[in-house]
């Protein structure tokens, strides 16, 4: 059985992905930025992308113009600015349309299952209110709803991102989150994830230069030809110069003292740990080093980092391509949640 599914805010679809890698049908993806859905559909052959402002059209009207009327699950994770709101209803808030969009999805379409992703704090925020008043949302039209703050490392991926995701029934079972698959504690390292990509600019699609050094490069290589998205960035001297004086694993801390506030940011001048999983991948800041050489990650070391496969392509403008993978909900946790949520749906 092949459930059905809607995903809102799709992004260039990390959350897809790993849906589509458990056996769902990916019907429909919707995202408002145009590069993402580009990127979405290049990836998700069997599924429609479509661009939309979700603030201003209905269920009704999506419905109407995709002719999609019936869906099983749907995933997706809406912008949330304004749950920094505390005290009030979440609701009240202007900048939460986007979230009471995602709420009147699940209410129009009634699928089995929905699962909603959104930054770790949301869980604080407010003392818990916002949290609140998420759960009393969904109950009220029907949904059984749980949630859980999940480590990315702690499933396969080599990064640790944290992300909140609630997940609501509309049978009224609990579902229970998967548990982690680190055995023994062993997380993917920065070094099983992308030490095999080279130091250098490449045309798309050239062929690898090394044998795969770990497990995890052989799985990312499956199906794929070639490397993608692998275009260094620049830096000026000075900052290589600053980069070559942090060690593998380092920050700002090992700076001499003349040069530690030249970034007035915590995060400065922060290399990868070359033996632990990385730390989160954001939309493209340039304070994040590679645990060896004097440069950010590519796209596609960030790719990997984010548990893309090498075979998943972004489009767009390598700006542009960063804050796809930055914003993206790694494929390999959206698929061990996906697995577990099959054990929940009716055939």
């Amino acid at each position: 059985m092949s459930y059905k599914v809607l995903d809102l805010f799709c992004g260039c679809g990390g959350l897809s992905y790993g849906f589509t890698e458990a056996g769902y049908n990916v019907a429909l993806g919707i995202d408002n930025w145009k590069d993402a859905i580009e990127t979405f559909e290049r990836n998700h052959q069997d599924s429609k992308g479509i661009v939309s402002d979700l603030f201003n059209e209905s269920p009704k009207f999506i419905a109407e113009k995709t002719g999609l009327k019936k869906v099983d699950v749907i995933i997706g994770g809406p912008p949330c600015q304004g749950f920094s709101i505390a005290g009030k209803r979440i609701v009240d808030d202007e900048r939460n349309k986007l979230y009471k969009s995602f709420v009147s999805f699940v209410d129009f379409y009634k699928p089995q299952a929905f699962l909603m992703e959104n930054v770790p704090n949301i869980v604080s925020m407010g003392k818990g209110i916002v949290k609140d008043n998420i759960i009393k949302d969904f109950e009220s039209i029907g949904y059984k709803v749980v949630y859980q703050v999940l480590l990315a490392s702690e499933f396969g991926v080599p990064q640790n991102r944290r992300r909140a995701f609630f997940i609501g029934l509309k049978s009224g079972d609990e579902f229970s989150f998967p548990t982690s698959v680190s055995l023994n504690g062993n997380r993917v390292s920065s070094y099983d994830a992308i030490s095999d990509l080279p130091d250098l600019s490449i045309p798309d699609g050239s062929k690898y230069f090394d044998s795969p050094k770990s497990e995890y490069q052989m799985k990312s290589r499956q199906n794929s030809k070639g490397i993608h998205n692998h275009e260094l960035t620049n830096h000026s001297e000075k900052t290589v110069d600053i980069i070559s004086l942090v060690p593998d694993g380092g920050n700002y801390k090992d700076l001499p003292i003349e040069f530690q506030k030249t970034r007035n940011v915590n995060i400065a001048w922060t290399r990868l740990n070359s033996k632990k999983p990385s730390f989160t991948i954001d939309t493209g800041h340039r304070h994040h080093f590679h645990y060896e050489f004097n440069r950010v990650p590519t796209v596609r070391e960030s790719a990997r980092i984010q548990s893309f496969p090498d075979n998943f392509i972004f489009k767009g403008s390598k700006t542009s391509q960063y804050k796809q993978v930055g914003n993206a909900v790694p494929p390999m946790l959206a698929k061990h949640l996906a697995v577990q949520l099959k054990k929940y749906l009716n055939v």
